[in-house]
């Protein structure tokens, strides 16, 4: 979607005399003692214990590949402010609560519409590849890896929410979403393969460094041609931005929900940094769904309101949602299908090639600055 230690001691004169204002980013709602920092380029993550030591706090974890910096709790707010005005340091992020896209029961007409390019609907899913040989990796609240759907392609990659291997959902919302990505009756990509990263918790929610810890899992063990989607909005929209940044530059395409508060976009994080694909959602009349938010920041719309797909309920259930949760892993879907055919090619060309060959013109009211492009997978 990522020091020398004699200069790191010259840090430690007066820790926190001085105050951090712009380095210092809040949280709408604050996970108490919790804190992302983000290190200057030329500091020692190896630093980060003693660092964080020094400050009162403790080490969750340390991040190298994603992000440059450290998880760290058991630590105060004035202590975490002057924490942001260290040398060493170049940001800290006030941990907040990361939720699903929220989701709503409704009718459905699922994967129908992005095989064509006008309604109306025929009725048929006709594609070209099955994307076996791609992987996705699905940043959310776990998969039931024993649905039907899934076929044994799906596999647990890490539990931040508990701390173990064990990627299981109990809330629903990352089965229904591996579902539309890749199950075998409701998905796009029909035979791609899914690892599970969970990243919220049974009620859909969780603190925003989770999903930076699952960025930089991901980070470090994807396999390529490889795509990730995430059906999840921050609390603090810019804590994720660097750790996506590392991984899409690393050459995995990541595709994000762009969020349900019938906003701007770039308002809302993942949604706002530049390199991911950023989805809307339609209905099925292809107007923009009244939730969803719109603007510059969107890269495509996809459908989003009323999709079937599976349940963690039982391993042959299945359940209707709506939101632009579910609108991102179609786009994820038809992400994994251009990687079949074209394994090497960058983000970049990822988003240029879903976006061109988006149909043009055909979603209602898109909103404001929004592009007028809706997912075609067979472009």
């Amino acid at each position: 979607m990522r020091l020398l230690l004699a200069v790191l001691l010259l840090s430690f004169d007066i820790p926190g005399t001085a105050s951090a204002t712009a380095d210092f980013v809040p949280a709408k709602n604050p996970v108490p003692g919790s804190f992302l920092v983000s290190l200057e380029d030329g500091a020692a993550v190896s630093a980060s214990r003693s660092l964080a030591e020094r400050y009162g706090g403790t080490v969750k974890s340390v991040l190298t590949v994603a992000m440059h910096g450290f998880v760290v709790r058991d630590l105060s707010e004035a202590a975490a402010r002057r924490l942001a005005a260290d040398p060493l340091v170049r940001k800290v992020f006030q941990d907040g609560t990361a939720r699903i896209a929220d989701t709503q029961a409704n009718p459905t007409y699922g994967i129908d519409r992005v095989d064509q390019r006008n309604l109306p609907l025929d009725k048929k899913y006709t594609y070209n590849t099955t994307a076996s040989n791609v992987t996705a990796y699905v940043l959310d609240t776990g998969i039931r890896k024993t649905h039907t759907e899934f076929e044994g392609r799906a596999t647990d990659g890490y539990d931040f929410v508990d701390e173990d291997p064990i990627a299981q959902d109990c809330n629903g919302h990352g089965t229904h979403v591996s579902g539309t990505v890749g199950g075998k009756t409701w998905g796009v990509a029909k035979k791609v393969k899914l690892v599970a990263v969970r990243i919220l918790g049974c009620n859909g929610s969780a603190p925003d460094s989770d999903g930076v810890e699952g960025i930089e899992w991901i980070a470090k063990n994807a396999v390529k041609p490889a795509v990730v989607n995430g059906s999840f909005t921050f609390d603090t929209p810019a804590i994720g931005d660097e750790a996506i940044g590392r991984l899409t530059r690393a050459g995995i395409p990541f595709v994000v929900a762009a969020g349900n508060s019938f906003a701007d976009a770039c308002s809302a994080g993942p949604a706002r940094v530049p390199e991911v694909i950023t989805v809307g959602a339609t209905d099925s009349s292809d107007n923009r769904a009244g939730f969803s938010n719109y603007g510059r920041c969107l890269d495509i719309f996809a459908p989003g309101v009323g999709i079937t797909s599976a349940s963690h309920s039982s391993d042959t259930g299945s359940a209707s949602m709506s939101g632009t949760s579910m609108a991102s892993p179609h786009v994820a879907g038809g992400a994994a299908l251009y990687l079949a055919g074209n394994p090497s090619a960058t983000p970049a060309q990822v988003s240029e090639a879903l976006v061109n060959s988006g149909t043009s013109g055909v979603v209602r009211n898109p909103g404001t600055g929004s592009p007028n492009r809706l997912l075609y997978t067979r472009g």
